[in-house]
């Protein structure tokens, strides 16, 4: 077992840069400096995904790549943009793929802290976004940390790689730093976020 914990990302838009993005890279850089190992799944690389179940998927490298690195997680930082009042498609499909470890000895996301990230253009998505991520890690028998980052993205905050603003870049660090902190009380005690009801 490392002694650093893997903390994987995962968010985007299918626009390269875009800001979930870009905000998804502000809390795991924040991981990063506090210690934790980092993998990123952005736009991209969930962009590469066919949809989940179809026959296509079933011969997905790139599937396989992110359900492995979802199992090898110690911590996990999902962003999404708000549309339409929720979470993306392309991220919705992405998560339908953590069901490939439904059948593990850690089932899903049972006990791993998740922190989470939604940006919207306005304030209104941004709310029943992250409660939307809320519930699907609920659902996932996942720990969600206790800030989550909702993020305006409207005035255009995000510029070579950096969030121009100081509000939203402390949510930001935060969601890594809580990830990481609890990811490493985590892997001293696993009792810690023990879920096991017998």
């Amino acid at each position: 077992m490392e002694d650093k914990p893997l903390i994987v990302g995962m968010g985007g838009t299918a626009t390269p840069g875009s800001s979930t993005e870009r905000a998804l890279e502000v809390a795991l850089r924040s991981a990063e400096q506090a210690g934790a190992r980092i993998r990123l799944f952005n736009g991209a690389a969930l962009v590469g995904l066919p949809h989940y179940l179809t026959d296509a998927a079933t011969q997905c490298a790139e599937g396989r790549e992110l359900v492995e690195a979802i199992r090898a997680a110690d911590g996990v930082i999902i962003a999404s943009p708000g549309y339409h009042g929720s979470i993306s498609g392309l991220v919705k499909n992405a998560i339908d793929y953590f069901e490939e470890t439904a059948a593990d000895t850690r089932v899903y996301l049972d006990g791993v802290p998740v922190g989470l990230i939604a940006t919207a253009y306005g304030w209104q998505a941004t709310g029943s976004t992250l409660a939307t991520l809320r519930s699907i890690v609920h659902a996932l028998r996942g720990w969600p940390t206790p800030l989550g980052a909702a993020i305006n993205s409207a005035g255009g905050i995000f510029k070579d790689g950096e969030c121009t603003d100081a509000n939203a870049s402390n949510q930001l660090a935060l969601v890594g730093r809580q990830v990481f902190e609890f990811a490493q009380l985590r892997l001293r005690d696993p009792s810690f976020t023990d879920t096991n009801v017998d």
